[in-house]
């Protein structure tokens, strides 16, 4: 054990119990297992619950969706603004005009204090439009601006905190003046705007993708018209350094008694220091060059973006910003704004996809992203999810449709955002069971009982475009009754998803960012119904010495040993996929979801069969109440998907049971599942428990 491997300050003989916040107690000493066991129970090891919020991207950005009132509002983000400060960039989806523009408040200035980036205007007061900065967000007024009733809204917000963000304000000179900040690391990327006036050119920009040796390039925020270009009366020909940045004479950046705010992000280059291990980065400002290809520029941050900004650094061009929330599509439309100016979302073209590593250009090589030999620049924030979860509620969670549900209404409270979910439309009667997800985009589904490619879910149905749960889309009035909903969030060490492009290599490594090695994956061919099972690795299913074992989803088929859909387990990093068009199809398009225990929250398994000579108890670890979800297969030998939850009960008697592989509707004809302390039980032969077989089984605490 070296001390990068210890959570703790140091590692002595001499042991000392972890106390309140575990990364900054005096925590220290070699604990074997059983001690390690007795603090986990106590609730005093390390996990995401007592390490700081300022070690994860998590509580330092938020991408918030809102509908508008024009009622005081409270945004819940869970960033900490008040007290710890931060910027709060507002912009109207569905307007234009005033209503569209880009509305930038932060605590330097003060609530109620804004600047509009598309505008070369001074500070000025907006009153009941931001009215607060909260210890978990901020509030909105009245005001039409920001949230003008029956509108959709998003809010980008930044925490201070150093080698992520940084605000500064200072008094200008009218000479060359050095201004110290806080980022402690390099400078991504400066923005200077003047306060206490309007300015020639507006928002200052310099940004380190673009750049030459004492020659720092600057543009300007507010205008689509410029490439970055030298002026050394802004930057005094002096770049940023960890502590400081320079202004020369130029009244935008640095006139007599004029007043200015400097906005400052960080570009970490493997010296972030952030997440659980400590070690990671999350934000990411660097340049690539476009080729015009549908084949683009692959961009590796080293981390799968939730953010990110583009910029043609070389030609006039709008300054584009994309984000997850709304949608980045892998092999779809890419929901855009633009900081210059106040247009509404523009959802027309496929710009470009994200990847477990970073993002690719060149799906249509579309010249605002990708341009033969013109050079862009980018800042990219880290996806959320780094940290462990420590409670199924807070990235599980399954309702029952509702029989009215407003227009532009949540259609679940799930409280966290939805990454992944599945709908089976008529539990009761028989129906479908789709597949959505963020990564695909709202309006792509597959279906677990078939073999089709990649369908339109329809508008009638819940859309992910919200931060709490589905949400009805906008229109009218829907019953939704007859659905249930099972949803995921994204979380180190319990749930990933992956998008890829087959390459048709045997062996060829699919990188994921689950952070242990998945314990169940399900992998889809998109593009086409050709060859195009759900193909299912599950390690309680492992019983070839030569080949990885495989079922399909879609199918009560037996476990099948073949050589050609995964080349050998996973690991903590990547899966492998060999060369049929099943997995990895030259060009074909998958979809992956990976699944793993994680303690206390989930557990995959499998157990054996006996024909209800005695109860089979199954352990999964779980504390209080029954399962929110159990999926069971028999691996060895033919049988459905059963899957059973809490919403449509498992209880001490009859329950309702559902299959992934057809339309059937629920059966209860018998007592499949009962309830027992940390998991489930079984009883009977009831296609769960026949007597001799082998069975895997997923299955997902308790949410309340």
């Amino acid at each position: 054990m070296s001390t990068k491997d210890f959570t703790a300050n140091v590692i002595s003989a001499t042991k000392v119990v972890p106390d309140g916040n575990f990364k900054d107690s005096k925590a220290s000493g070699i604990w074997d297992i059983n001690e390690a066991l007795d603090l986990i129970k106590g609730g005093n090891w390390p996990n995401a619950a007592n390490l700081s919020p300022s070690a994860f991207v998590d509580g330092l950005f938020q991408t918030h969706l809102y509908t508008g009132t024009q009622q005081v509002q409270n945004i819940t983000n869970g960033l900490d603004l008040s007290s710890k400060g931060g910027l709060v960039w507002l912009k109207t989806r569905s307007g234009t005009t005033a209503f569209g523009a880009n509305m930038i408040f932060d605590t330097e200035r003060g609530a109620q204090r804004v600047m509009r980036s598309q505008e070369t205007g001074a500070d000025s007061a907006a009153n009941n439009t931001l009215t607060s900065f909260n210890t978990n967000g901020f509030s909105l007024g009245i005001s039409t601006d920001g949230n003008k009733s029956g509108d959709s809204h998003v809010s980008w917000s930044f925490r201070k905190q150093p080698k992520f963000f940084d605000i500064v304000t200072y008094t200008g000179t009218g000479s060359a003046q050095t201004i110290a900040h806080s980022l402690g690391t390099t400078v991504g990327m400066l923005i200077i705007k003047r306060t206490d006036s309007s300015s020639s050119d507006g928002w200052i920009c310099y940004h380190n993708g673009f750049s030459k040796s004492g020659d720092p390039r600057i543009a300007f925020l507010n205008s689509a018209d410029e490439a970055f270009q030298a002026n050394s009366t802004y930057l005094n020909n002096t770049y940023p350094t960890s502590t400081n940045f320079t202004v020369g004479e130029s009244a935008d950046v640095n006139a007599s008694n004029g007043t200015y705010v400097a906005y400052l992000f960080a570009h970490n280059n493997n010296d972030g220091g952030f997440g659980e291990p400590g070690d990671q980065d999350i934000i990411k400002c660097g340049s690539y060059t476009g080729n015009a290809s549908t084949d683009g520029p692959d961009v590796n941050l080293g981390f799968e973006p939730q953010w990110v900004m583009i910029k043609n650094a070389t030609s006039s061009a709008d300054w584009m910003i994309f984000d997850v929330m709304r949608g980045i599509v892998t092999g779809g439309n890419d929901a855009l704004l633009n900081a210059n100016d106040n247009d509404a979302e523009n959802n027309l073209n496929d710009f470009f996809s994200v990847t477990s590593t970073g993002f690719k250009l060149g799906t249509i090589g579309y010249g605002a992203s990708d341009s033969s030999g013109k050079t862009y620049v980018y800042m990219a924030i880290r996806r959320g999810g780094m940290q462990t979860p420590t409670a199924a509620s807070d990235v599980f969670d399954v309702e029952i449709g509702g029989s009215s549900v407003a227009d532009a209404a949540l259609a679940t409270t799930t409280g966290f955002p939805v990454d992944m979910f599945m709908h089976h439309d008529n539990y009761s009667s028989g129906g479908e069971t789709f597949v959505v997800d963020r990564l695909r985009g709202r309006s792509a589904q597959v279906r677990t009982q078939v073999t089709n490619a990649e369908g339109t879910y329809s508008t009638n149905n819940p859309s992910l475009d919200s931060n709490s749960g589905l949400i009805n889309r906008a229109g009218s009035t829907k019953n939704l009754s007859g659905g249930v909903y099972w949803q995921w969030r994204r979380a180190r060490g319990y749930f990933d998803v992956v998008a890829y492009t087959g390459d048709g290599q045997a062996g060829r490594t699919v990188s994921h960012n689950l952070g242990v090695a998945p314990e169940m994956m399900w992998v889809k061919r998109r593009d086409s119904s050709t060859n195009g099972s759900w193909w299912v690795y599950h390690a309680g299913a492992q019983d070839s010495p030569t080949y990885v074992d495989v079922l399909a989803l879609n199918s009560d088929g037996a476990v099948t040993d073949s050589s050609g859909y995964f080349a050998g387990n996973p690991t903590a990093s990547n899966f492998s996929v060999n060369q049929y068009n099943t997995t990895n199809g030259s060009g074909n398009t998958y979809i992956a979801y990976l699944f793993a225990t994680l303690s206390g929250v989930s557990k995959l398994g499998s157990y054996t069969g006996n024909a209800g000579a005695s109860t089979i108890n199954v352990d999964c670890g779980f504390t209080g109440d029954t399962p929110s979800f159990i999926l069971i297969k028999e691996s060895s030998g033919t049988g459905n998907w059963w899957v059973f939850d809490s919403a449509r009960g498992i209880v001490a008697g009859t329950e309702k049971a559902l299959y992934l592989n057809t339309t059937d509707a629920e059966t209860s004809a018998y007592d499949y599942i009962d309830p027992y302390s940390g998991g489930f039980s079984l009883s009977i032969n009831s296609g769960i428990n026949t007597d001799g077989a082998t069975f895997i089984f997923y299955a997902i605490a308790a949410t309340s």
